[in-house]
């Protein structure tokens, strides 16, 4: 080949044993013919990703035999997005606005792992007021229930269970509409900040959660009579992508897949925080380590996530007016700040008082928002317990305006392992069943 005919990109390679076909059109069966009893079963075979049933970006290469799966691995890298290494560059507050969008799907669990570690390092812990840790429980069972409705109804959506796939939404979206009520945003929020959450409960906001309870106790019985005992639903789950309990403890594996083998391990009950050794729930578990047991532990924990929403409802109701945030004013930017008339901005009270009255206020509200506030020298590691399993950020302080290091234990990251267990040996259409019942985030699994 001549110089300016090479590909320096593409190198040749040369196959070292077996034959070599060239197929085209129709032509296939005409070949697999002719091999006779020499024939070479087995084919790799790439889903994703861009497969829709693959959540977006995960890759999976197959072997095959047949129809059935010899070995399975899985492809990830695909939606890296540098959050853990863009930390180090933002104060410890703007941290929460990256972590939050990691796991889309349950942001307030990534914004509460990271400032329970920020507040173990400013030693704070003890100071949080008791409506912030309140309203912290609220919104992430709140978000647990989203999250496991984006679970069962993408899993049903994967297996042609449609009507399970639009249900599902339909009360994702009341349950975004509050969170927009409370944060003003969808998602995304960085509404857990250190030191407590960004704003107080709005007006009505208790008026609309107890709407809400009300009315998903009317709906969740829905998912029960379209799935439990549904004998097409269950054909399709049961004995798919098991994974016992000793596979779960060898590889790491928690959250539903760990609780559908009998394991009642929830770190709500285990290791408690934000208070929730003060709220009366049970450990949800199955019997059946599949995929059903999984879609079981789910459904069930939505119910449980419903008794502690109504506890913390009432709760707030006795809390108004009490303080959202800590009371040392070298930490508490911006929770303090008002919004004005037209719902934007700070309010003209608070405008006056840092730029009329004192030049301190001024000097001192400058320095907190462009260059923060200092962290003690130390490392924390602080995990909670997410939808899909143990979260946990490790942060790391020099004693410094900014995170050292930040970096997240993820759940869906660990419990993308079992794949290759829960997949190999049984048939290609049950990798995509194994895979929704683990139920991977990818913004989770890159960062």
């Amino acid at each position: 080949m001549s110089t300016d005919q090479h590909d320096f990109y593409a190198h040749g390679s040369e196959t070292s044993q077996g034959r070599v076909f060239t197929v085209t059109g129709q032509d296939w069966d005409s070949i697999s013919e002719g091999l006779g009893e020499g024939a070479e079963e087995r084919i790799v075979v790439n889903m994703g990703p861009q497969h829709p049933s693959t959540h977006g970006v995960l890759r999976l290469i197959l072997e095959l035999e047949g129809e059935t799966v010899t070995e399975a691995r899985c492809g990830i890298g695909y939606l890296h997005t540098g959050i853990e290494k863009n930390m180090e560059y933002r104060s410890w507050v703007q941290g929460v606005t990256f972590c939050t969008r990691m796991d889309y799907l349950s942001p307030f669990f990534n914004e509460a792992t990271y400032c329970l570690g920020v507040e173990r390092l400013l030693d704070i812990e003890d100071q949080i007021p008791e409506k912030a840790q309140v309203m912290r429980v609220l919104l992430m069972e709140l978000n647990r229930i989203s999250s496991h409705l984006v679970a069962i109804a993408t899993g049903g959506m994967e297996i042609g269970a449609l009507t399970v796939m639009t249900v599902g939404f339909r009360e994702r979206e009341l349950v975004l509409d509050l969170f927009e009520t409370i944060t003003g945003l969808r998602m995304n929020h960085a509404f857990i900040r250190p030191g407590g959450v960004a704003q107080d409960l709005p007006a009505g906001a208790l008026d609309d959660i107890r709407a809400f309870v009300a009315l998903m106790k009317k709906r969740l019985p829905e998912y029960a009579d379209f799935c439990n005992a549904n004998p097409i639903f269950r054909g399709r789950l049961e004995g798919v992508g098991e994974l016992d309990l000793a596979g779960c403890l060898a590889l790491g594996i928690t959250g539903p897949p760990l609780r559908a083998t009998g394991y009642a391990w929830d770190l709500r009950k285990t290791q408690p925080y934000s208070g929730y050794e003060d709220y009366e729930f049970d450990v949800q578990t199955w019997d059946t380590p599949d995929a059903y047991g999984r879609f079981r532990v789910r459904l069930n924990e939505m119910w449980e996530s419903l008794r502690i929403v109504e506890q913390c409802a009432d709760r707030l109701a006795g809390l108004d007016g009490a303080p959202v945030m800590v009371g040392d004013k070298k930490v508490a930017w911006p929770s303090q700040l008002a919004i004005g008339s037209d719902g934007m901005g700070n309010s003209l009270d608070h405008i006056r008082h840092i730029m009329g009255e004192s030049m301190e206020a001024l000097i001192h509200h400058f320095k907190l928002v462009t260059e923060g506030f200092r962290v003690p020298p130390g490392q924390a590691f602080v995990p909670v317990e997410s939808p899909r399993g143990e979260l946990a950020a490790h942060v790391v302080s020099d004693g410094g305006t900014r995170p050292f290091r930040a970096h997240f234990r993820d759940p869906s990251f660990v419990n993308l392992q079992g794949t290759s267990v829960m997949s190999e040996g049984g048939m290609v259409s049950d990798v995509i069943v194994a895979i929704a019942s683990i139920d991977p985030v990818m913004g989770g699994v890159d960062r």
